[in-house]
């Protein structure tokens, strides 16, 4: 198996942790959905090999890497929402800038893309985070605005 992956994080999407939010809970879901979709979401026949619609889309000339990334753009959108600290912000825009860069080079780059799988790895950053700081309350998140005004 490849450093920096793991089996768990091409699980099916809804097998991860449970938050006591329900709002972050809901978010993790549909994060992990995403992710799983464009990157996990078919199997090589006769292999354990796993892509998804992020390898497929990322092979039309020109758009298919763009319109990849803004749609993985959305997964770092929510780390953001959900309150992850700028270092969790900056490796997942990393993963995702790689993705893109890497992705936008003919045929290798396309099956290195396929291989590196940054949308799991930037849900599993996210997970982790948020596992790690289950504990701490009366922390708003990041893009969370005050609800009420005196």
């Amino acid at each position: 198996m490849r450093s920096g992956s793991s089996r768990s994080a091409e699980r099916r999407p809804g097998h991860g942790r449970a938050s006591a939010d329900p709002a972050t809970s809901a978010a993790l879901q549909r994060i992990e959905r995403l992710a799983y979709l464009l990157d996990a979401r078919y199997r090589l026949p006769g292999t354990r090999f796993r892509f998804g619609l992020d390898g497929i889309v990322g092979l039309i000339p020109g758009i298919g890497d763009v319109a990849t990334s803004a749609i993985s753009a959305y997964i770092v959108y929510e780390g953001w929402r959900l309150g992850a600290p700028r270092r969790v912000l900056a490796r997942m825009l990393g993963n995702l800038g790689f993705d893109a860069v890497v992705g936008a080079v003919p045929v290798i780059g396309d099956l290195i893309d396929v291989g590196y799988k940054a949308n799991l790895r930037n849900v599993q950053l996210l997970q982790r985070h948020l596992s790690a700081h289950a504990g701490e309350r009366g922390r708003a998140p990041a893009g969370a605005a005050a609800s009420s005004r005196s």
